[in-house]
């Protein structure tokens, strides 16, 4: 059995306002890096044995006290990184708002896609096939993987047997983690949401 910690990076000046997708240089707030700080003891002591992130500085940000913490490297993976949002990427929520194929993508992620950008299914097929490498290289072992929101709601919501159309009924929170089983019997969602707070 392998297990994952499934970590949303600590948050930034952008959570809950803009759409930043890829863009470069998003780094944590002042809020973040202490997040990331307790996150990082939280996770003491939980057998953790490897760190895989996303590239994107947000992430490696998180990532970097937890590996710092446990004595460990992280492993960067691009397969973690952030849904690819495409011609949204940079606009403001309040923005978006006014964009009806915004409106749809919200609805229906299933059956449409960020221009210029992934569907939702792409996403999910994507972090899905990442967990199961990851199984199959560390078998029997607990890791954590730095991720993104919409990433991690896509993984749970296909091992939970959900539509991804219903993904954001799961909050996943700044510097949160949940805990996900794979075995050869199927996965089990042991956490869900959990704050260092």
């Amino acid at each position: 059995m392998s297990t994952f910690y499934l970590i949303r990076h600590a948050t930034n000046d952008f959570v809950g306002k803009s759409i930043v997708g890829w863009t470069p240089g998003v780094s944590l707030n002042a809020e973040g890096r202490e997040q990331a700080g307790r996150l990082a003891w939280k996770l003491l002591g939980r057998g953790i044995t490897q760190i895989y992130s996303s590239p994107l500085e947000r992430a490696l940000e998180t990532a970097g006290p937890i590996a710092e913490a446990l004595g460990l490297q992280v492993q960067v993976r691009d397969a973690l990184g952030e849904v690819r949002f495409g011609d949204w990427s940079g606009k403001r929520l309040d923005e978006l708002e006014r964009d009806p194929r915004w409106r749809l993508y919200q609805e229906y992620r299933s059956g449409t896609r960020a221009p210029a950008g992934e569907s939702m299914l792409e996403s999910q097929v994507r972090i899905v096939n990442e967990l199961e490498w990851l199984r199959a290289r560390h078998p029997a072992e607990t890791l954590a993987v730095v991720s993104h929101a919409d990433i991690i709601r896509a993984a749970l919501v296909y091992y939970a047997g959900i539509p991804i159309d219903l993904h954001q009924r799961l909050e996943i929170s700044p510097a949160s983690f949940s805990i996900l089983t794979l075995n050869d019997r199927g996965p089990q969602i042991r956490r869900l949401n959990d704050t260092a707070e």
